[in-house]
């Protein structure tokens, strides 16, 4: 079930970070999630510097299991990128408005390709979907979102741009954790150190895993003997499969529907099961009725005046792979579209006057101080920004529609 005011236990996401090789792609240098936020570092470590944590990293890692050939071969020549650490900015995804991520993530030539990938893949999309039980569109849309569908994985060695991030101390010891994860992936024979590319940040090929993950998820499906996320779609799209049920995917849920919400629905209960919505006369906006079973929410993503979809369980598990409402939003629609549905149909408030992150900041303050939010102040909306404007609408006998504006924030703080 879907808690009505509580945040959904978060798994660790293997993807933060891509590049950007397609001009479908939401946005040329996302970043990291704020579910890794940790301390910050960045400048580019001296020689000397980069040399002595090399050989920090060397007692840990043989200590790990991972062989002095190994360690030798994959850091011999290594330095600090200072590309990779310019890459530290903002997130899209994060950053900005859910209808111009769409724009990018759902675009008309990126549907073209997903439907001719599914057409060349068929028999391998009904394997996975029989094993893992993941319909096939969202397995595409996943693929086409990270990579374009194995077009635009990366090209940056993965073990100079952990190194230079985990040597800078960027997000305190995430990245020399996933370095010493990468290691082991080059013990364990999956790939050779040549291959093994990926974004600026280390996460790797056309899945785009971040190391720890491709150790915990990732799958052999074309029995090669190797577990190939670089060059194998068939081990690709199975990883994602994997990941996805691992994270608990529910194979007798849709992600979502976009919905018509009936004049007057009491937007204090927003959560239920899908045939309780139905009596209260929410209906589809395809005309397709809903499910008899499974539980779900109102998202209203644009607030009141916005398209209103019902998400389940199943939208968390896509947040679980990225932890942005954007782009379990834009997976869910784009993989409707592969399936052959329609395009969203109701208007985005694309003109409303809108937070920026300082003002999302000063909201999230402005709740926690009135005991209704606990998350970090970090100007970012997600689920436990949404819950807690939704807990202060209610109070306030307010449209509650969970959606943050200039106007909540201002009355909130008490600002004419």
């Amino acid at each position: 079930m879907i808690a009505p005011l509580a945040e959904p236990a978060r798994v660790p996401s293997p993807v933060r970070e891509r590049d950007a090789a397609s001009t479908d792609k939401p946005d040329p240098s996302p970043q990291p999630s704020p579910a890794r936020e940790r301390g910050r570092g960045g400048a580019v470590p001296s020689a000397s510097a980069f040399t002595t944590f090399i050989e920090a990293l060397r007692v840990d890692a043989v200590a790990g299991g991972v062989s002095a050939t190994t360690f030798d071969a994959a850091l011999r020549g290594v330095a600090p990128d200072p590309a990779v650490l310019a890459r530290i900015r903002g997130q899209s995804e994060f950053g900005r408005p859910v209808w111009e991520y769409l724009v990018g993530a759902v675009a008309p030539g990126r549907i073209a390709r997903g439907r001719a990938r599914a057409a060349a893949l068929g028999a391998t999309l009904s394997g996975i979907e029989a094993r893992y039980g993941v319909p096939a569109p969202v397995l595409l849309a996943l693929w086409g979102v990270e990579s374009d569908f194995g077009a635009s994985g990366g090209t940056v060695p993965t073990i100079r741009a952990l190194a230079t991030l985990a040597a800078a101390r960027h997000r305190g010891d995430l990245f020399r954790n996933e370095l010493l994860a990468a290691l082991a992936i080059l013990e364990r024979g999956d790939v050779a150190p040549a291959r093994m590319t990926g974004s600026w940040a280390g996460a790797m090929g056309q899945v785009q895993f971040l190391p720890s993950t491709f150790l915990a998820h990732a799958v052999d499906f074309d029995g090669d003997g190797h577990r190939d996320i670089w060059t194998s779609e068939a081990d690709a799209l199975a990883s994602i499969a994997a990941y996805l049920k691992d994270l608990g995917w529910n194979p007798g849920l849709s992600w979502g529907y976009e919905v018509r919400l009936p004049p007057g629905f009491d937007l204090t209960h927003y959560a239920a099961d899908l045939s309780a919505f139905a009596r209260r006369g929410v209906r589809r906006a395809d005309g397709a009725a809903l499910p008899g079973t499974g539980s779900a929410s109102v998202f209203l993503p644009g607030g009141i005046g916005g398209p209103a979809f019902l998400i389940t369980d199943n939208f968390e598990v896509i947040r679980g792979y990225n932890t942005s409402d954007s782009y379990a939003l834009a997976v869910g629609h784009l993989a409707d579209r592969l399936g052959g549905g329609p395009p969203l149909t109701a208007p985005w408030p694309s003109g409303a006057a809108r937070l920026d992150t300082a003002g999302l900041q000063a909201l999230q303050q402005g709740l926690a101080a009135e005991g209704l939010y606990a998350g970090a102040s970090d100007g970012r909306a997600g689920p436990k920004l949404r819950e807690a404007v939704r807990r202060y609408q209610i109070r306030e006998g307010l449209t509650a529609d969970g959606y943050a504006t200039p106007a909540l924030r201002d009355r909130l703080l008490r600002r004419p």
